[in-house]
């Protein structure tokens, strides 16, 4: 029968399971599937399971109860398994992987970082301080250059606004890279110009976040920060 894998523990965790419970509806009682030093907090699949706001939020439920424990390798929503021996099977075959993160996540949390500017001001700042911008566009406004010059003021204000955007991103990242133990990267969407996660021991989560707030209030109001945190490990379950 699948099973719901909600994390993986050494076996020296308390693994208290008394008065959690699981997805589904009714809700799915917990167990564990252990080999070796290794142990994962299952239950039953229920049919059909989607990712409703009832079962995210008991997904995440056990996981803080876990984790008030101990350290945990979260899995993040949705972790199937075709049945228990095939976790067993996987608890045995990666436990030094596994055993390596645990000791890596071992009291941290995850912080993960959004930070947006609006492609306004930063067309503002290249116009204002880009000689060759602000010299193109006062000719274009004049009715000078044509088309070419147009199209060249657009090469020249894209790459400037890409520059600036990675420039950012990279500052915000430096400057609180000192307090993580790891950080990991994504793609920044829209108008973010920087998406990272940050794996924070706890004895230096409360410098992280007011580093975080120092940060912020440097910027400014035309820039957006949005810190979610502390959060479940999950973009650091696996290895760099």
């Amino acid at each position: 029968m699948p099973v719901y894998v909600y994390a993986i523990a050494p076996t020296s965790h308390p693994l208290h399971l008394d008065g959690m419970t699981g997805v589904g509806e009714p809700a799915e009682e917990l167990s564990l599937v252990t080999e070796g030093d290794l142990a994962a907090v299952v239950s039953d699949a229920p049919e059909g399971l989607r990712a409703k706001r009832r079962d995210v939020l008991a997904h995440q439920e056990v996981l803080a109860g876990l984790q008030e424990q101990g350290g945990v390798l979260p899995l993040r929503f949705g972790a199937l398994a075709p049945d228990t021996d095939a976790v067993r099977s996987a608890l045995g075959e990666r436990a030094g992987a596994y055993q390596e993160r645990l000791a890596a996540l071992d009291g941290c949390a995850e912080y993960h970082l959004k930070a947006s500017c609006e492609e306004d001001v930063l067309l503002r700042d290249v116009l204002t301080e880009s000689e060759d911008a602000r010299r193109m566009n006062e000719e274009i406004r004049g009715g000078h250059g044509g088309q070419q010059l147009k199209m060249a003021l657009g090469e020249l204000v894209s790459a400037e606004v890409t520059a600036r955007r990675e420039a950012l991103g990279s500052a915000v990242v430096s400057a609180l890279r000192p307090l993580a133990r790891e950080l990991r990267m994504s793609d920044a969407a829209g108008d973010d110009f920087v998406s990272v996660s940050f794996l924070v021991e706890r004895a230096r989560q409360s410098a992280f976040l007011e580093r975080h707030g120092e940060i912020a209030a440097e910027y400014g109001d035309e820039f957006s920060f949005r810190l979610h945190g502390p959060l479940p490990p999950y973009s650091f379950v696996e290895g760099e």
